[in-house]
């Protein structure tokens, strides 16, 4: 592997360039017209524009990304994650085209994308999974049915979802009626497919997922989980490992059940295997990411390896580079996500960054895409940082973040820190007791406090 195209942008896109120059492996990055003046453009040996901002005419533009690979003659695709990362069609045409994807089949793309064939495989596999439908539901009235024999509460969900869109948690009959065809609206447009679906929904549960690496000897090993419970309408906003929550046989119980999930559907590349954790430590099968995963960085800083390097060497078709024996949790670490959005509303504050400077600090990682005078526009996500922080013991490493946060200097839009501040101080958290409700509860707490 010479040279790999990154179909990605920001903040990912520097980091994979940064293990590609230390690999020696020239790279090339492609580029909205939003996106022109970023640092990841300027840091990539070679940049090509792919088209106006609107991700479907520029990083959801098949044919101008692989136009770009071949005439820059690069001989891989990274897709990084989200965008095209999972997208069995786009991987398959890379592969159509005579290069390398740096990720697994397209056709476990496909069966892991797919909550319902991943559901049936996990079963097959002996991986447990949460009590819930075989099959999509077709009607209304099927949902209310099955989730009548499952027992309310329930999760109605989006069986090509993601990110939490198309979910919805359903706690009587008349809750379902109600979200069933908002949900289905919701699935068709953002992922083409309305297929929906029900499953018993746990209460109070963890997230707690699984990062397993393959090579193409069908060696699987896995790098230890990460916590990943504290969320905002689904979406991730602090992972820390290892998990405070899981005790040495569970956490041994939980990475053999993903390394079994692997090997079930013949994975190659690096891959994510989340699961729900109920109160008594019983955990069920979630879902397979199959890509990197924005909380990377947590497990490279708790094991001290490189992820991207790991996908690199898989990819250009060398076995795995350490056995599981050598995988310990040497640190703990912690990632928060910063995000160009107000603090108390969370809406995205879009805008001008008069000024950005990001903490210079020992056992602070910061993965960036972003500088002083950096436009943050609409078309994108809003996230504009990952800090990293490792400690000997969480307790420390706690404390680093919160220094860490301090430190951090962005004028000209709002960002998230604030909250992410009042989230590590918060006595729950510290104590490692929390859950995927611990924003929604601590808002209520607040609430309460108020009057």
């Amino acid at each position: 592997m010479r040279k790999v195209l990154i179909a990605n942008r920001g903040e990912i896109a520097r980091r994979i360039i940064r293990t590609c120059r230390e690999q020696g492996v020239a790279t090339v990055a492609v580029y909205s017209d939003a996106d022109r003046d970023l640092p990841f453009v300027r840091e990539a040996d070679e940049a090509v524009h792919i088209g106006p901002p609107p991700v479907p005419h520029s990083y959801l533009n098949v044919e101008a990304i692989i136009a770009a690979a071949k005439s820059t003659n690069a001989d891989a695709i990274h897709p990084g994650y989200g965008l095209l990362s999972e997208n069995e069609a786009f991987a398959s045409r890379v592969l159509a085209e005579g290069l390398i994807f740096i990720g697994p089949s397209p056709k476990v793309i496909g069966q892991m994308g797919d909550k319902l064939t991943a559901r049936k495989i996990m079963q097959e596999a002996g991986v447990p999974v949460v009590p819930g439908c075989e099959e999509s539901l077709a009607t209304v009235e099927e949902a209310a049915a099955k989730a009548a024999e499952i027992g309310y509460p329930v999760m109605l969900k989006a069986s090509a979802g993601g990110g939490g869109i198309g979910m919805q948690i359903c706690r009587e009959e008349s809750q379902l009626l109600q979200a069933y065809q908002s949900a289905k609206g919701r699935a068709k447009a953002y992922f083409g497919n309305d297929a929906m679906y029900v499953e018993k929904y746990v209460e109070r549960p963890r997230h707690i997922e699984v990062q397993i690496a393959a090579d193409n000897d069908g060696n699987v090993i896995h790098l230890l989980e990460r916590e990943c419970s504290i969320q905002r309408r689904h979406q991730k906003v602090l992972e820390e490992s290892p998990s405070p929550f899981l005790d040495p046989a569970t956490r041994a119980k939980l990475c053999e059940a993903a390394v079994k999930a692997a090997k079930a559907v013949g994975y190659t590349g690096l891959g994510t295997v989340e699961f729900i954790v109920d109160e008594n430590k019983t955990f069920y099968f979630l879902e397979m990411n199959t890509r990197l995963q924005v909380e990377h960085a947590v497990t490279e800083e708790m094991t001290g390896y490189d992820l991207v390097a790991m996908q690199l060497a898989i990819a250009d078709g060398h076995p795995l580079p350490i056995s599981q024996d050598e995988v310990q949790a040497k640190r703990h670490a912690i990632e928060l996500r910063v995000y160009a959005e107000d603090p108390v509303t969370f809406l995205p504050s879009p805008g001008t960054i008069s000024l950005y400077q990001s903490p210079v600090m020992e056992h602070v990682r910061i993965d960036d895409g972003v500088e002083s005078g950096t436009q943050v526009t609409p078309f994108y996500d809003p996230m504009i940082a990952k800090v990293i922080i490792s400690g000997q013991t969480r307790a420390e490493a706690v404390q680093r973040a919160q220094e860490a946060l301090n430190h951090f200097l962005i004028t000209g839009i709002k960002t998230n820190i604030p909250f992410l501040q009042e989230v590590l101080a918060d006595e729950h958290f510290q104590a490692g007791d929390y859950t995927t409700w611990f924003i929604t509860e601590r808002q209520e707490r607040q609430a309460k406090s108020n009057h």
